[in-house]
């Protein structure tokens, strides 16, 4: 759920500890130096990703010590998908993508949506866009005159 409501991905949640996340009373956010690009990156997150911290450790303590991926993982994963009715294979990267359709459908901006992502061109990040656009598509058509 971290990463559908940062829009990290599942190496920057491994490795997030203490030290790089920042939290007062109005703000939070997170900076950190992104595993894939290597490029420190500040994002800010909602009150709700921020509630799923948990209790603040040490520094250099893990914010998620027990986090694990591995093909069992992605099974519970799937399971979980089916009770809730999504036949599609679904993995943890998935929940990247949520966050940036989310963030497009709300009407949060490619260009901040891209650097939310830590995407280095925004062309990357334009694949989220055509998603947003057929779902619109659907949604037009949806509505039908009968004369």
């Amino acid at each position: 759920m971290f990463s559908a409501l940062t829009g990290l991905r599942y190496s920057d949640i491994a490795k997030l500890t203490w030290s790089e996340v920042f939290s007062d009373a109005s703000e939070h956010s997170l900076r950190f130096t992104q595993k894939k690009t290597e490029g420190v990156e500040t994002l800010p997150i909602s009150e709700l990703a921020c509630g799923l911290l948990g209790e603040r450790m040490a520094g250099s303590e893990k914010v998620f010590p027990n986090l694990s991926y591995s093909s069992w993982q992605n099974l519970k994963l799937q399971q979980w998908c089916l009770r809730a009715g999504i036949s599609r294979t679904i993995k943890f990267h998935a929940f990247r993508h949520t966050f940036a359709t989310l963030q497009l459908s709300l009407g949060t901006d490619l260009y901040t949506i891209s650097k939310m992502l830590g995407h280095r061109d925004i062309s990357t990040t334009q694949i989220y866009a055509k998603v947003v656009d057929k779902s619109k598509r659907e949604a037009a058509d949806k509505i039908k005159l009968t004369l």
